[in-house]
């Protein structure tokens, strides 16, 4: 993911602006929503039901209701409720903020250090290879579309998360389903978008399509089967876990590239000093 031009071309003008503090900015608000498993595990830690939580049978929306009770057979009570919403919030607001900051174009370019874009006859949407050749127009243009969708997914998977955090499971709303459902399958849909981008940039690419793909699958499980199966909380944390890895490896790809950018421009400064 490193690999790549060792120097910055003299006359070459960036589109955008790769080594942009909003872009590292960016990439570090996707990769704050690891924070997740460590509130996770704290909470469930505190967990205080008549039987020890299990994830493989423990709804995860249990962890943050706001009272004891049963709800749907299950007893539950999450004196860490608070923290557990909390960390919902916090992961819901890092992806919006990582789709608000990263451009469009820049998802197309995040996995392919030393590619840049320049302007020239073709226009600013005109991309060049190490090899100087242009790209296709029509195909970088498509990239262009599949990222920004991914950027629109990834808001939406995070709005949801928000809400899930503010609308506890036990105020009976169904707001917090609506949220549950915006994460789950808006989040596997954008991490599809990026693994696909980025297939033959990184080998991360892989993981994230993976990881889009079994969240959608749990998904869809999950829907045909009413999360009527003999461990709820696995189903559910396949659908929800790999969105949390996937996110957090396209933050680690584009903060990898930031860095990168902004190195070779201090290597840069440093030679004409």
């Amino acid at each position: 993911m490193t690999a790549g031009t060792t120097e910055l071309s003299a006359g070459a003008i960036y589109y955008p602006d790769v080594a942009a503090t909003r872009f590292y900015v960016g990439a570090l608000a996707k990769l704050s929503v690891l924070q997740y498993f460590v509130a996770e595990s704290a909470v469930i830690g505190a967990w205080a039901g008549a039987d020890p939580y299990s994830r493989r049978t423990g709804y995860i929306s249990d962890l943050g209701a706001s009272a004891c009770g049963d709800f749907s057979g299950r007893d539950v009570c999450s004196p860490a409720h608070v923290l557990m919403n909390a960390s919902f919030v916090v992961q819901g607001l890092g992806m919006i903020v990582g789709a608000l900051l990263l451009g469009s174009a820049l998802l197309c370019l995040a996995a392919r250090p030393g590619v840049p874009l320049t302007r020239g006859a073709g226009g600013p949407d005109q991309a060049r290879g190490n090899t100087g050749r242009a790209q296709n127009p029509a195909r970088w243009s498509a990239g262009v579309a599949a990222a920004a969708a991914a950027r629109l997914l990834t808001g939406t998977a995070g709005v949801g998360t928000v809400i899930v955090g503010f609308v506890p499971e036990n105020t009976g709303s169904p707001w917090h389903v609506a949220g549950a459902l915006m994460y789950f399958a808006a989040g596997a849909l954008a991490l599809l978008v990026i693994g696909w981008l980025w297939l033959r940039q990184t080998p991360l690419g892989w993981l994230i399509l993976g990881c889009g793909a079994v969240s959608l699958a749990a998904l869809v499980a999950g829907g045909v089967t009413g999360m009527h199966v003999p461990e709820p909380g696995t189903l559910e944390r396949l659908m929800g876990y790999p969105i949390t890895v996937g996110v957090a490896a396209a933050g680690l790809v584009i903060a990898q590239r930031v860095q990168h950018e902004r190195t070779l421009r201090k290597r840069a400064r440093a030679r004409t000093r």
